[in-house]
């Protein structure tokens, strides 16, 4: 059976939601120890770009593993 491109979309989306909580949260606590301050707005601002892009890769890889299957 094959995954719909509905639910490889749903699928890339909660996969990226989750990636992109982790990862600010992350950031929140690593880079103070290297010296790194960023205000919370523009990690966030970043995180929402980085999370766009992995949106679109996620779901694009997932179609092609679906097409190739």
């Amino acid at each position: 059976m094959t995954q719909s491109r509905r639910m490889s979309l749903v699928e890339a989306a909660t996969n990226v939601i989750v990636g992109y909580a982790f990862a600010v949260g992350m950031q929140i606590v690593v880079f103070p120890v290297f010296g790194i301050h960023i205000a919370l707005g523009d990690q966030l601002a970043i995180g929402l770009a980085f999370t766009a892009i992995s949106l679109v890769r996620g779901y694009v890889l997932r179609r092609l593993f679906e097409r190739f299957r």
